[in-house]
């Protein structure tokens, strides 16, 4: 049986090279800060972003979390999509890490804008938790891989820097955003105080993420990251992964979008399909007209013909490319769909 995996980005495989650079890679212990591998992709991150400095660590949920503690204080609020990787996927980590409160808002496919934000902005009121920290996802997952535009994020900026209040990204897919849009990713870094960005999803590293912010911010960022438990020793092993999907894998994430688009063009059309989310990136967000099946039924049929995809709440199913789906892999999905039609 065929086996075509687009349940998510997260199952990438590292390529021959990559192995070979992870096996040769030179470690030191990077509790001491003596790791060379790390300190290289820490160096190259900042780098690319034109920030002060970088923080590996084993997951964007460390990275979310540190970031996020950096920025807030118990009785403090953080501003967020209702639909936030930091509110629905980490475990209610802002509240048990952070002792914050979250404000949530409704935005466009997980996008937010200066308007909504300011209105959201809590009054100085001692019935009133102090909001603090703005966090926006870019791309957003549950918005079906949808970009900001720059623009928007510089008005955010704006209103942020005039109250007083920090600025986080959830970049967990940060490049695929800066490749569909051609972006400058040092805009991001002059627009925030804390950015992560995930080495694990699309670009295909094995493990880890990095935190990117200041140099003021980068002890104390250490510290948090020790007691999260994220102080790692030999680390360069899997940071020499991470470090070559950085050096050769960002520019192929166009390649993972095509393919994307090809998909939801096809769905689009379908007739039993009722909805698809805008494909800006590679995920591909769509709605089974029940008239034609449930989700629950298709994906269990693609199941049954090795093709594994995701439910997406009760009505949506979701499709994401990368690195280890080929355009045969993508015509055979599209072969199995007709013959359900």
């Amino acid at each position: 049986m065929i086996n075509i995996d687009l349940r998510s980005d997260t199952l990438t495989q590292p390529t021959p090279a990559m192995h070979q650079a992870m096996f040769e890679a030179k470690v030191g212990d990077d509790v001491y800060g003596e790791d060379p591998t790390v300190n290289a992709l820490q160096g190259k991150a900042a780098e690319i972003f034109g920030m002060e400095a970088a923080l590996f660590c084993p997951s964007g949920t460390m990275c979310n979390q540190i970031g996020i503690r950096l920025s807030t204080q118990p009785q403090s609020e953080v501003i967020c999509d209702k639909n936030s990787h930091i509110y629905l996927y980490e475990a209610g980590g802002i509240a048990a890490n952070s002792q914050s409160s979250v404000r949530l808002i409704a935005g466009d496919r997980g996008r937010l804008n200066a308007s909504i934000i300011e209105d959201e902005i809590n009054p100085f009121d001692s019935h009133f938790p102090i909001t603090s920290l703005v966090s926006l996802e870019n791309t957003a997952n549950r918005g079906g891989g949808s970009c900001y535009q720059i623009e928007e994020i510089e008005k955010i900026y704006q209103l942020c820097q005039s109250k007083g209040i920090r600025m986080h990204l959830d970049g967990a897919r940060l490049f695929n955003a800066l490749v569909a849009t051609g972006q400058d990713p040092k805009d991001y870094g002059r627009y925030f105080d804390t950015i992560s960005i995930c080495l694990s999803k699309g670009l295909g590293a094995a493990v880890g993420s990095v935190l990117l912010c200041s140099k003021k911010d980068f002890q104390r960022a250490q510290h948090i990251r020790k007691l999260f438990g994220g102080g790692m020793r030999q680390a360069g092993y899997i940071a020499a992964g991470g470090l070559y999907a950085l050096n050769h894998h960002i520019e192929r994430l166009a390649e993972d979008h095509q393919r994307a688009r090809i998909l939801g063009d096809f769905l689009s059309r379908h007739s039993g399909v009722e909805e698809v989310f805008k494909v800006e990136t590679n995920i591909i967000v769509f709605k089974p007209s029940p008239v034609w099946m449930s989700a629950g039924e298709l994906k269990t049929r693609l199941a049954e013909k090795g093709i594994k995809i995701s439910g997406f709440g009760k009505y949506h199913l979701r499709m994401v490319t990368h690195l280890d789906i080929s355009d045969e892999m993508v015509d055979e999905v599209l072969e199995q769909l007709k013959r359900m039609s």
